[in-house]
């Protein structure tokens, strides 16, 4: 199996959101991870519902491939913050691939290419090894692997991640953001992900988006410490070094 790259950009002009998000005006490049950052409550989260149109909004949301020219129905990867499910379900993780992929009940057989494409995406994302594996039974940084690599099916023109290691411990946090890096030098599709960590946005993303209801500033991820805005906004001192961060 085999994917065509895809040079992807999406720009988002006035969006508003009733009683949360006003007049946002924003652009993610391909190949870039744009972080959004803010306080719990400024909508960040909102912002991604936006972009996949799960909840009403005002102004445009556009995307455009590497010619400028429109793409019409774009296909968005989404890796939630965390997925609810009973933990002692028998269910794994080829069986909720292979539910995704056939319209058959798995307990019927599963054909061998949806085994075969199972086990293809879960490569993708360093997580094969978990075919068999019981969805309760995963790590946090296994789940959410697994996660991510159902977002990739199709490869998606953005991909979109909810605070995707926020129960990951330090080892997963870096094997999780080194195959997201990878998926976007591969893919050059645009990754926009909300994150509380500074230390994570300054490590793993090229631009940030400080967000309270509306855009704040925008920067480099690399000068994001040296901001006067997000230092006040996260009650940093000036005299503090990024090496708290990271």
């Amino acid at each position: 199996m085999s994917y065509k790259k895809c040079k992807c950009s999406v720009k988002i002009e006035d969006l508003h959101v009733k009683n949360i998000l006003d007049d946002i005006n924003l652009v993610a490049n391909h190949g870039e991870t744009l972080a959004l950052i803010g306080k719990n409550g400024a909508g960040k989260t909102t912002l991604l519902k936006s972009i996949l149109h799960s909840i009403d909004f005002t102004g445009n949301i556009n995307f455009f491939n590497s010619y400028g020219q429109k793409i019409s129905k774009p296909k968005i990867g989404y890796v939630p913050q965390r997925l609810s499910f009973d933990k002692n379900t028998p269910i794994t993780v080829l069986d909720m691939f292979c539910a995704n992929l056939s319209r058959f009940p798995i307990w019927v057989n599963y054909s061998k290419k949806s085994k075969e494409k199972a086990i293809f995406m879960l490569e993708k994302v360093g997580a094969e090894e978990l075919i068999h594996a019981r969805i309760g039974q995963l790590s946090g940084g296994e789940l959410q692997r697994v996660l991510l690599a159902f977002a990739l099916d199709p490869i998606p023109n953005i991909l979109l991640l909810d605070e995707p290691v926020s129960a990951v411990d330090r080892k997963g946090i870096s094997k999780f953001y080194s195959i997201i890096n990878s998926l976007r030098e591969d893919y050059h599709m645009p990754v926009i992900l909300v994150s509380h960590d500074l230390g994570h946005v300054v490590k793993y993303a090229n631009s940030y988006a400080l967000i309270n209801h509306t855009i704040i500033e925008t920067g480099c991820a690399q000068d994001l410490l040296k901001s006067h805005r997000v230092r006040e906004t996260f009650g940093i001192e000036p005299d503090e070094r990024d090496e708290t961060w990271i």
